[in-house]
């Protein structure tokens, strides 16, 4: 390797270690022109020394080889607290100041640089949406391969650059993502390449990896798939040396697997010291290479003379008078490792998806539509009706689209989608085996922190997916939904970050029918996780039918910047919409089913508006909701009944707390400011509560939803041991219903005797009453 090549890569890894630094430290005399004093010091010390020259390390040689090679290539940096290292990166690309025109590449840029890290008013500690070249949030550990992944697929010409950190290393889902490689497809796809980063601890223990013998390591990461590339050491110049020419190999491997070669992926091992060319000692006790460097090595600088002279030591050993001018620019032989353009890595759109974003070629779900000739007569299963779409969502999109989901697409009832692809799969396949292909649109691992990662990655670098998963374990991301969400709220702050697509989530084999599988699998919470986060990001949506559901997927596909949540049974449900009133039904949110109530049928013509409101969400609770008006049609037929379905939870919100939102006068018209509404909901029912507490009738709201009661037992069985069946909601009207209590009492103990006998049926026949089971609209 050319020695001047390198002596100009250790002088970018010097600045950027003297950049890192002084983001850690310094809020003025960026340069060190004077004596440092408290003055120059942050109050506060935030930030990581520990991961961070180790990354820059990677950075600096990943310069290198993309000029070199011209290659495309995007960096993830899984140690999430190497944020002052992405940051000082990109201001050493130009990209920084190209993003932010205030935050100059000299001294005053430096200065303001080093004063807006970690600060009030400033950026995060963490590489976050606010740092050019970032497409992975290092709030929480884990994740980083899978990302890489997912921004590698259909990206043929991209190599993505996955620094893991060895903490990060010992959590479930990165150990689950190295076996990612065995869904890639060499022809089709970019190519990952992991740089596992030991530098020996986590926040104050050892790391797992970094203490096992090499060999076994090695065996391991073989065992994974990889052809493990070895760094080691702390010594600079040999580093540098070692490190170039391991990626020589590396890339030649990358080339030639490219070409089909057969061989597996390479990856690096890269060992060396945590805090590497940090301070070793302070105060007696040893720093460098120890858990003590994981994040300010030197705590006391404000206040200690002793501790600012050791900081002001520390930055000098980089010598940056050799890699800054007078004007506190970098110099020329630092600026030419930089590449050009969008080639740099803090500036290629791949990291900023939306500026590659294309719309998707949409079939008109239109024409999917199932027929219906009167509503509640015949049943149609929703979700393999919306797989008969997605089929063709995937015919037209064969590199901008995916379908993930763990083990679940044909069990969820969206099948279809294997008459125009198959299973994404580059591992052995038997001849047992059906739908397994490396080209294949759908992804599937028993995995759901794989599958939300892998979208993730995808959608970030510019592509559009769903997400299919039982409604249950979807709570298995709840902490990467979480971290999304913020991504996305931060994003919509930042002008330069283009709209991505939504991330959809299509939840089914939900808590209404998981009477087969039993308690474990019956959960709808994840709703209200998903409320918790800003009105700006997220969607709930509770389609009741087929048609309506094919209205909500097209509207989430065409969405952008959104998490989209989408629960919609795979059983048959009752046909209640033709498709423009599922359209105009979906389109307002929320909506009266006219020929389910009777205040319209009544002769009393001094009446105005309902005497109670039956509402319902979601599919179950639509069609028990629906069976109690019919039967209070029957036996009550001069009671006044509105019978409301909501598509859009959000729509339950005010316009102040969510765009959706409606205006109280507008609430108060549909559900009355004063006659009861009994609200039979598909999840718990605390959460109506929180989105409709402030609302005029919000005492007289009476929410019936899952209260964590199952068992494995009959559909009908589920409703009843959690009272939204028709005869409890029927009940519900009686007792709340100013009048009826006396009125209606032979109604009211009847509806008991009908649940007991339901019941009883179901303990001795094993399934639920034909009239239940069967039931349609009679009228």
């Amino acid at each position: 390797m050319d020695m001047d090549t390198l002596r100009r890569v250790d002088m970018y890894w010097r600045a950027a270690n003297y950049l890192s630094v002084g983001q850690i430290y310094l809020l003025d005399n960026p340069l060190l022109t004077e004596p440092l004093t408290p003055e120059h010091i942050k109050p506060r010390l935030l930030g990581h020394w520990g991961t961070t020259p180790g990354l820059n390390f990677c950075f600096a040689h990943l310069n290198r080889v993309i000029n070199a090679r011209d290659q495309e290539m995007i960096y993830i940096a899984g140690p999430g607290h190497g944020g002052p290292a992405a940051v000082a990166h990109a201001w050493l690309e130009g990209t920084y100041t190209e993003r932010y025109p205030g935050v100059t590449r000299d001294a005053a840029g430096m200065r303001k640089l080093f004063r807006q890290f970690s600060f009030p008013g400033g950026i995060p500690s963490h590489v976050a949406p606010e740092t050019p070249g970032s497409i992975h949030e290092g709030g929480e550990l884990g994740y980083s391969l899978a990302h890489a992944y997912g921004a590698a697929f259909d990206n043929p010409d991209l190599v993505v650059a996955c620094v893991i950190g060895d903490g990060e290393a010992e959590t479930g889902p990165l150990a689950a993502s190295w076996h990612s490689n065995k869904f890639t497809d060499p022809a089709r796809d970019g190519v990952v390449l992991p740089i596992l980063h030991l530098n020996g601890y986590k926040i104050a223990n050892p790391t797992v990896l970094a203490r096992i013998p090499e060999d076994e390591l090695v065996k391991l990461l073989e065992g994974y798939g990889y052809r493990p590339h070895l760094v080691s050491g702390d010594e600079p110049a040999a580093m540098h040396e070692l490190m170039a020419e391991t990626l020589e190999t590396v890339f030649d491997q990358i080339a030639a697997y490219k070409e089909g070669d057969g061989g597996r992926l390479p990856m690096i091992v890269l060992r060396s010291p945590k805090g590497w060319t940090g301070p070793a000692v302070v105060d007696g006790v040893p720093i460098e290479g120890t858990w003590r460097a994981h994040q300010v090595p030197l705590a006391g600088v404000r206040d200690d003379a002793g501790h600012r002279e050791m900081l002001q030591e520390w930055m000098r050993s980089y010598r940056p008078e050799e890699l800054f001018d007078e004007l506190g620019r970098p110099v020329a032989e630092i600026t030419v490792t930089v590449p050009e353009g969008e080639r740099r890595m803090s500036a290629s759109p791949h990291a900023n998806g939306g500026v590659l974003l294309r719309p998707l070629a949409l079939p008109d779900f239109r024409d999917y539509a199932v027929q219906v000739k009167s509503p509640a007569a015949e049943s149609s299963e929703p979700t393999r009706v919306l797989g008969t779409w997605l089929r063709d969502v995937i015919a037209a999109n064969p590199e901008t689209f995916r379908l993930l989901g763990p083990d679940e697409t044909a069990s969820n009832r969206l099948s279809a989608v294997f008459e125009t692809t198959d299973r994404a799969w580059d591992a052995e396949v038997l001849p047992t085996d059906e739908h397994l292909a490396a080209g294949g649109r759908v992804m599937e691992v028993l995995s759901e922190h794989l599958c939300q990662g892998w979208l993730e990655g995808y959608l970030l670098t510019g592509r559009h997916g769903l997400f299919n998963c039982y409604e249950a374990f979807i709570h298995i991301v709840d902490a990467m939904f979480n971290q999304h969400a913020k991504w996305l709220e931060s994003s919509k702050k930042i002008g330069w970050r283009a709209p991505v697509a939504s991330l959809n989530y299509l939840l089914s084999s939900h808590v209404w029918r998981q009477d087969h599988n039993g308690f474990s699998h019956q959960d709808p919470g994840f709703l209200d996780v998903v409320v918790n986060k800003k009105a700006e990001v997220v969607r709930v949506y509770l389609p009741p039918d087929a048609n309506t559901l094919l209205s909500v997927g097209d509207h989430c596909l065409r969405s952008r910047d959104y998490v989209n949540v989408v629960v919609a049974g795979k059983q048959p449900v009752l046909d209640l919409f033709t498709m423009d009133e599922a359209i105009a039904h979906c389109t307002r949110g929320l909506g009266i089913l006219e020929w389910a109530g009777t205040e319209n049928l009544s002769r009393d013509e001094t009446a105005t508006g309902p005497d109670v409101v039956l509402a319902c969400a979601g599919d179950v609770p639509t069609l028990e909701t629906l069976a109690a008006a019919a039967l209070l049609r029957e036996h009550l037929p001069e009671l006044r009944v509105r019978v409301v379905n909501v598509v859009d939870l959000m729509r339950l919100q005010q316009p102040s707390e969510h765009p959706h939102g409606m205006k109280d006068a507008e609430f108060d018209a549909l559900f009355t400011p004063d006659r009861p509404v009994i609200f039979n909901f598909h999840g718990y029912p605390w959460l109506i509560h929180r989105l409709t507490y402030r609302r005029t009738n919000h005492a007289g709201l009476h929410v019936r939803g899952y209260k964590e009661e199952g068992t494995t037992t009959t559909p009908f069985d589920m409703a009843m041991l959690n009272d939204i069946d028709r005869y409890h909601l029927v009940i519900d009207v009686i007792d709340r219903v100013p009048g009826l209590a006396v009125r209606a009492a032979a109604l009211r103990q009847r509806m008991v005797d009908t649940r007991l006998r339901a019941r009883a049926h179901t303990r001795e026949h094993g399934e639920d009453l034909p009239e239940v089971r069967d039931w349609t609209w009679p009228y």
